[in-house]
């Protein structure tokens, strides 16, 4: 007798390729309605709307919530992680670090050859004042808002949302929108910028997590003080995370080129491997950097860049689909997971902070964290040439991936600061705040 077999895995299946089916039936329509009234914009308008990939990423994450415990209960990501909540947050890490390696090292291979060698003025100035002060922004906004908050877990909180995503940031500066109404080289610095910034969150984030970790508190249960502290930013983080992440990127990068090379000049590789080379490099550095525990988003970044170092990969691979087809997939996978796992209900019924001070956050965050800082660095950057540009530069720095994945290395660093086995007070208070304003800030930004 035939049964209704309700796995999980059956639903997960037919939710989410239903979704995906019937997205792309209307995928065209929903294209070109949102490029209605740009023919009467003159070319280099940029107050146009951006358009279709951005709706794409609002509607995969709209249907998460409506298929999700929410609404109608279809995806249950507790259930998946056998009703633990720290394994539901590993799940939403090691998701988001997936799709962060594939973005970044094809992000990484857009851009022109020795792209980060040329513009290496302009990223500095965007990577070490530019994201120094979004971090300083950012957490000065957090600690005027949240309550009882000292200035130190402001700056971790601010940490998470100082990298500008590289996901959304695509979906702004690729397609017809980016291609009338965007200059060249701004959408190339926008993507240079979003591609490195995302693996260079981490000094920022450390610096007040092991600041908190052995100072808060007096250092309960953590002894060390601020010489410990600082010793594990300088050489754990500086030294064995981002450079040695950066090197490790640049070698596997420059490696899997002369090997591609080599093959495919003896004519060994087919069209189909060729094609999906990169993707592979990206699981294969997502994979080796997280054995050895260094930092494997800068690294895809850099392997993406150094990979395409002399613009061949870009130009044999231009008109392909096969990239941008994955690349599609992940995204309204990624952003539906999270509008199913996302904590809605406590933005309104947090005991950390109202939701009144929550969206006065938000609209400051997005309004303060970015704006001023492009405006104060423009000047400088010969890519951002006009104050529209500027505008849009400012505005555009999304808040996404990047935000979740940092997240959730903050609430697992977070949950090892103890005293006799449970976390210590200030740790605990620290991951419920992160937790419900770094989901807010992403919400709003998406």
């Amino acid at each position: 007798m035939p049964t209704l077999i309700k796995s999980n895995f059956n639903i997960v299946c037919a939710t989410l390729g239903g979704f995906v089916t019937l997205f792309g039936l209307v995928s065209y329509l929903l294209k070109e309605r949102y490029y209605v009234g740009e023919a009467r914009k003159r070319s280099g308008d940029l107050r146009a709307q951006p358009g279709f990939p951005l709706i794409r990423v609002v509607i995969s994450m709209l249907a998460g919530v409506l298929v999700s415990p929410h609404a109608a209960n279809f995806i249950r990501p507790l259930e998946y992680a056998h009703g633990s909540e720290l394994d539901l947050e590993a799940i939403t890490m090691d998701f988001s670090r997936l799709v962060l390696g594939v973005q970044l090292v094809l992000a990484g291979v857009q851009l022109p050859s020795k792209y980060l060698r040329c513009e290496w003025k302009s990223l500095s100035l965007l990577l070490g004042p530019g994201m120094t002060m979004m971090w300083i922004i950012s957490s000065l906004l957090v600690w005027a808002l949240v309550p009882h908050l000292s200035f130190l877990h402001a700056l971790a909180v601010g940490a998470c949302v100082t990298p500008t995503d590289p996901v959304l940031s695509n979906s702004i500066v690729k397609g017809k929108f980016a291609d009338k109404n965007v200059p060249k080289d701004l959408q190339k610095i926008i993507i240079g910028e979003s591609g490195a910034n995302d693996g260079l969150g981490y000094p920022f984030l450390f610096f007040a997590l092991y600041l908190i970790k052995y100072v808060g508190s007096d250092g309960a249960g953590q002894p060390g003080g601020a010489g410990l502290a600082m010793g594990y930013w300088f050489g754990e983080i500086w030294g064995y995370t981002v450079i040695l992440g950066a090197l490790y990127g640049a070698v596997v990068g420059w490696v899997a080129k002369e090997l591609l090379h080599f093959a495919e000049g003896r004519g060994w590789v087919d069209r189909e491997s060729f094609l999906v080379f990169a993707i592979a490099l990206a699981l294969f550095i997502i994979g080796t950097c997280g054995l050895i525990g260094s930092d494997d988003v800068l690294a895809n970044f850099i392997a993406g860049n150094v990979f395409n170092w002399d613009d061949w990969f870009r130009s044999e691979t231009n008109d392909d689909s096969l990239q941008p087809t994955i690349d599609m997939l992940l995204n309204l996978s990624v952003f539906a997971w999270y509008g199913a796992v996302c904590p809605w209900f406590s933005f309104a019924h947090s005991d950390v902070v109202s939701v009144y001070r929550l969206i006065a956050l938000g609209i400051l965050i997005l309004l303060l964290r970015r704006i001023p800082v492009i405006y104060a660095l423009h000047w400088s950057i010969w890519q951002v040439k006009e104050r529209q540009q500027m505008l849009f530069a400012g505005y555009f720095g999304p808040i996404g991936v990047g935000a979740v994945f940092y997240l959730h290395v903050t609430l697992d660093f977070l949950e090892h600061i103890t005293i006799d086995d449970v976390v210590r007070d200030d740790a605990a208070r620290l991951q419920e705040v992160t937790r419900v304003i770094v989901w807010f800030l992403v919400m709003c930004s998406i």
